[in-house]
């Protein structure tokens, strides 16, 4: 065994014996700059950047069952409120209409549509790329890597660069519109993800191409946390009683280029990337001229603003890693790659999230260090076939797995862990794992030939555009029990947990007690938000009226808090009752700790 392989699987044993002292928390969010050569382990680096293109958020937290549940809201129809892909609505949203709204808001300086539409596709081209086109980013930069992984040109689809090209934005219309109410973050510092997939037409078996906008809409009242969002969970949900769909393409046009009030337009230049946490993106699923020399490919991209020739700044798509998508040498037990010891020890710390027996719940988190900065879906054997990588074992990483998996109590083998992380990346979701085993009795559901959206009609409804058994079946059922969830949630709710309150006390005397209570409303707990424990009305106060919550704190939905002070017995004798609610401006609010009868002896 050579010197750096013994290293390795020392670094991977020592992870696992680490791990069965104590639960390892993730590492803190690392953030490669799209485009950029890796950061070093130790280096402070910008605003982390999400590390979850497609399970985060609330959708993969059960919400917390409220003590008084709201009126149920009717069924959601998911082809409503979920996933639209009636052609007469979306035929509002087009490629022209999405990039010139993007440039609109610019100020109409930098590139016209049409030049931003060829930008991006003259990434896929090595420099210089187009001459209208200039200093922008090329396939080549960085000798044909990202994040230090290969990162190949693809001139079929930079063909599309070309002025001349008979591909164009004409030649993409909008196929689906999708709401990921479910990517909300728990603390509402957003209300989650709403795409517009755009699809090259007319179909063509090996002359396929897919543009992905998935924006990340601010939430303006994010003080609230998730309640700030509500009103963007209110006008999907209403979708489902709109019957007219003339009266939807209205109301969903309005959503995404001018915005509900108070709200953001979805087509927005600084939410595909723009902004201080880099949230958002533009995915493309790419096969034109498809063959064995173009295997299907997945990119990401962030939308950027270059400043630098002011006064006018330019819009620009910059590759960026595609995220929860390590490149598949890392998996390699063998490999020398020099990130792949490090990679190897930090899923271990995985292992525990992977082995959640649930399709829509198993998830883990990819150091940004680690992504690569594309996604071959097709080619058996290669390195983004992680169970290929990963190989029959036996091996120091299959046995720390393997460990890992016994000190969770999991059944699962490293095959089926590997398989599992395989599933979470792009290529891995959109056809490697299509229709195939996970572990656990589990089956990742079916794509459709490499696509979830797709430009073909619905076998069913000719007026559709096709989904595939994946969201119809799996993923959209799912979105709907998390909105649904959701909707039923109060603005303001608490359940008890515990407390601690002793039964006889002397008169006059002061002693400790605790109160544990859980959020299970939509509205952050925080001083700012005037949430105190008070004494329940028409109790005594034990010469404490109400408790704060520390400056700066946040309790959000599914979050406990316990409050532990210090309060004084009245100086007569007596049973004296004990009770604490949260309130809101002096107005109480859930279910109340339990009332105790505390005697107060002389």
């Amino acid at each position: 065994m050579s010197h750096e392989l013994f290293k390795r699987a020392c670094q991977v044993a020592l992870a696992a014996a680490m791990l069965s002292a104590c639960e390892s928390m993730p590492p803190e969010d690392e953030a490669a700059i799209p485009g950029g050569e890796p950061p070093a382990a130790e280096a402070p680096g910008p605003e982390p950047v999400p590390l979850h293109s497609d399970r985060n958020g609330v959708g993969m937290q059960p919400p917390p069952p409220p003590t008084q549940p709201a009126a149920a809201p009717a069924s959601l129809d998911v082809r409503r409120s979920l996933a639209v892909n009636e052609k007469s609505i979306l035929a509002r949203f087009g490629a022209r209409r999405v990039f010139s709204q993007l440039v609109t808001q610019n100020g109409g300086t930098g590139f016209t549509p049409e030049q931003l539409f060829r930008q991006l596709w003259d990434t896929q081209n090595p420099a210089p790329g187009q001459a209208d086109l200039p200093g922008m980013p090329h396939c080549s930069d960085q000798g044909n890597t990202l994040n230090g992984f290969p990162y190949a040109c693809r001139p079929s689809e930079g063909s599309q660069a070309r002025p001349d090209s008979p591909i164009n934005l004409d030649s993409y219309v909008a196929v689906g519109l999708y709401n990921r109410f479910d990517l909300a973050p728990v603390d509402g510092s957003n209300c989650g993800e709403y795409r517009i997939v755009l699809a090259k037409v007319p179909f063509a078996p090996t002359n396929r191409n897919f543009v992905i906008f998935e924006a990340v809409l601010p939430n303006p009242k994010s003080e609230l946390g998730i309640e700030g969002c509500r009103p963007v969970a209110d006008f999907w949900a209403a979708l489902s009683s709109e019957t007219d769909p003339a009266a939807r393409a209205s109301k969903l046009e309005s959503f995404y280029f001018t915005g509900l009030p108070g709200f953001e337009p979805v087509v927005g230049a600084s939410h595909y990337g723009n902004n201080a946490k880099s949230l958002g993106q533009v995915r493309t699923n790419q096969f034109l001229q498809g063959g064995p020399n173009t295997p299907w490919l997945m990119h990401e991209f962030k939308l950027l603003s270059d400043c630098t020739t002011l006064p006018a700044c330019t819009l620009k798509f910059v590759p960026a890693t595609v995220k929860t998508n390590p490149f598949g040498e890392l998996f390699n037990p063998n490999s020398t790659n020099p990130r792949a010891g490090d990679f190897q020890s930090h899923f271990l710390t995985q292992v525990a999230s992977l082995a959640i027996n649930d399709l829509n719940r198993f998830n883990y988190r990819v150091p940004d260090t680690f992504n690569a900065g594309q996604d071959n879906s097709q080619v058996p054997g290669i390195a983004d076939d992680y169970v290929a990588q990963l190989g029959p074992g036996p091996s120091a990483f299959h046995q720390a797995i393997s460990q890992e998996l016994a000190r969770v109590g999991s059944t699962l083998t490293p095959r089926d862990i590997v398989a599992r992380a395989q599933a979470l990346s792009c290529g891995g979701c959109h056809q490697r794992n299509s229709g195939r085993p996970v572990g656990g009795g589990l089956t990742w559901p079916a794509s459709t030939n490499f696509v979830q959206s797709t430009e073909r009609d619905d076998p069913a409804d000719a007026s559709r555009f096709d989904i595939s058994p994946a969201l119809r079946e799996q993923f959209l059922p799912q979105r709907r029990t998390v909105l649904e969830g959701y909707l039923q949630a109060r603005p303001l709710d608490a359940r008890f947990v515990s407390q601690s309150v002793p039964a006889t006390v002397r008169a006059g005397q002061r002693f400790q007690v605790s109160v544990t209570l859980s959020n299970a409303g939509t509205t952050v707990w925080s001083e700012g938000n005037a949430i105190r424990l008070e004494a329940r009305p028409g109790t005594p106060t034990w010469a404490v009226t109400s408790v704060p919550l520390n400056d700066g704190e946040r309790i959000h939905r599914g979050s406990e808090r316990t409050f532990t002070f210090e309060v004084q017995a009245p100086t007569t004798p007596g049973v004296y009752a004990f009770q604490r609610t949260l309130a809101k401006s002096g107005t109480g609010f859930g279910e109340a700790a339990p009332a105790v009868s505390i005697t107060v002896l002389p």
